[in-house]
């Protein structure tokens, strides 16, 4: 059986594991935004940056990727992928259904914020979200290569997002 991943940010650009096969998805029920402080990835505890996280708001839905694993390498990716985005308990960790574009639907592990976590942050104003991405840093590098990597693949692959967009060309104003 082949084990999906749902990639809406980083994993867009920078998966870290084998794939054997990408899809446009759609997952229901949850919207993509910069509802997640970072103070590992993409800030510090001192100046902590944003990053993408899943929060689950009715009505809504989130356009990424089904990532499929490769075969034989399941067990190293899920040890990967829980290192990786399970650094401060603010992901949760759910085997959700997405829709391919090609009309299947597949379980995919999915990584979502927990709202009740320290690090949420979500309904900030996208300028406030601006000024932070501009110039926070984490150990990954700056928060606005973050921000233009996922943007821009993104767009490469048909899903633009409007409020990526905007985020980009304003980070843009204030770094220039």
């Amino acid at each position: 059986m082949t084990m999906w991943v749902f990639g809406y940010g980083s994993l867009l650009w920078n998966p870290g594991f084998p794939v054997a096969r990408r899809e446009v998805a759609t997952l229901q029920g949850y919207a993509r935004s910069f509802c997640m402080t970072s103070i590992h990835h993409r800030g510090s505890e001192e100046a902590p940056g944003l990053v993408l996280a899943l929060d689950e708001v009715k009505g809504s839905q989130c356009h990424g990727l089904a990532l499929a694993v490769a075969a034989g390498e399941e067990d190293q990716t899920l040890a990967y992928l829980r290192e990786r985005e399970l650094v401060s308990s603010a992901y949760l960790e759910r085997d959700l259904t997405v829709a391919l574009h090609t009309g299947e639907e597949v379980e995919a592990v999915t990584y979502v914020i927990d709202p009740h976590h320290v690090q949420y942050c979500g309904g900030m104003a996208l300028e406030n979200q601006a000024q932070i991405i501009a110039t926070a840093v984490g150990g990954r590098g700056p928060n606005t290569e973050y921000l233009y990597n996922t943007a821009e693949h993104l767009s490469e692959i048909g899903l633009g997002d409007a409020e990526l967009e905007w985020l980009m060309m304003r980070v843009r104003e204030i770094t220039a």
